[in-house]
């Protein structure tokens, strides 16, 4: 007998676990996720960092907004963020300050004596910066993990390795069938299916909208001095690089945004080059070792906004994609804002939900 639920979301990465968390207490949710664990691709590849200004302005309100949840759950640990820029790119710091300074992040311009205390062994022509005290790591397996027990904890079922494989509206239910042959039928299919969005719209004939996954890479390197457990998240004006300390090693990426298919992204060895060679720019310290290198898909709408809402065309098609990097550091605010459309419920202040809604591409 094929089983019923009000809701069946595709994808248990962060997206998912934190929606189907929200949704569960009101309706009856089932993920269903193709890998065997939830996770494995974006979610299980993150910085792991939060920082208000990440993502642009337009992410700020969503960052902001989780940020109470993160703390009071004991997701967040300190760390700061420095955001570098050469003599010539000083203005451009100074109006990356003053526009994050008016959406509310605690952010203020260092001259080269506050850079150097927080970055040993910067290099000469780092003049100027900008610094954000409440920039925090974000423990992700940890978030991940709560979720995912909140929506089992309120009825909320998982399937692993259980790919969708069609969908088909009729008579107001979806019927959805998996790779192994099951069968599902559901009042509402959300997608939250990460780099397979368009994927999984076109699938349910609803219109693709463009949710490109771009690959980012990042390498765990150990280098001479050693990093100090105080160095800050750092990155540059230009996005060209960012880094951070991990258990006396560092985590560094090139900021890399390759187009890439779907897929299990892997790193290139150029791309670690790079990173590496970006590095050696900024501070004096020598990479001794690469240790662990590995990629991810970061997936953006046109506009790098999320998507969350009703689909404009098809009836019962629910968006939750095209989150970029910023999913986790937003993912309480979002699940929260993407369960109340789904719901029917107020959206709290200052969300605005228009910004978000698929119909926008229309």
């Amino acid at each position: 007998m094929t089983e019923r639920f009000d809701i069946v979301i595709v994808g248990a990465g962060m997206a998912g676990a934190s929606l189907a968390a929200r949704l569960a207490p009101h309706r009856s949710v089932m993920m269903i996720e193709a890998e065997d664990e939830p996770g494995y691709h974006a979610t299980g590849r993150s910085a792991a960092f939060w920082a208000e200004s990440y993502g642009g302005p337009q992410i700020t309100p969503l960052t902001i907004a989780s940020g109470p949840y993160l703390r009071r759950h004991g997701f967040l640990a300190p760390r700061g963020a420095l955001t570098l820029a050469r003599e010539g790119d000083r203005g451009r710091i100074a109006a990356f300050v003053a526009r994050f300074a008016t959406l509310g992040v605690d952010v203020a311009m260092l001259n080269r004596e506050e850079i150097e205390a927080r970055v040993p062994g910067i290099r000469e022509g780092w003049t100027a910066a900008s610094w954000e005290p409440d920039c925090c790591d974000i423990d992700v397996a940890a978030l991940h993990a709560h979720f995912l027990a909140l929506a089992r904890r309120d009825g909320a079922g998982l399937r692993s390795r259980a790919r969708l494989s069609a969908a088909r509206r009729e008579r107001g239910d979806w019927h959805l069938e998996l790779a192994d042959g099951a069968t599902i039928r559901a009042g509402v299919l959300v997608n939250a299916a990460g780099a397979w969005a368009d994927g999984v719209a076109h699938m349910a004939g609803a219109r693709p909208l463009n949710i490109a996954p771009l690959r980012r890479t990042v390498a765990q390197v150990r280098t001479d001095p050693p990093v100090p457990a105080t160095l800050p998240l750092v990155l540059d004006i230009d996005e060209r690089f960012y880094f951070k300390p991990e258990n006396g090693r560092i985590w560094l990426s090139p900021h890399d945004e390759t187009p890439s298919v779907p897929c299990d992204a892997a790193p290139e060895e150029i791309d670690v080059a790079t990173a590496i060679a970006r590095l050696e720019e900024v501070v004096d310290w020598r990479a001794e070792h690469v240790e662990r290198r590995w990629a991810g898909l970061r997936s953006f709408a046109p506009d790098r906004l999320p998507v969350y809402g009703w689909d404009p065309v098809v009836e019962g098609f629910f968006w939750c994609a095209g989150q970029g990097g910023f999913v986790i550091q937003t993912a309480p605010a979002g699940s929260a804002l993407a369960a109340a459309l789904l719901l029917g419920q107020d959206v709290d202040e200052p969300l605005d939900p228009s910004s978000y809604d698929p119909a926008r591409f229309a």
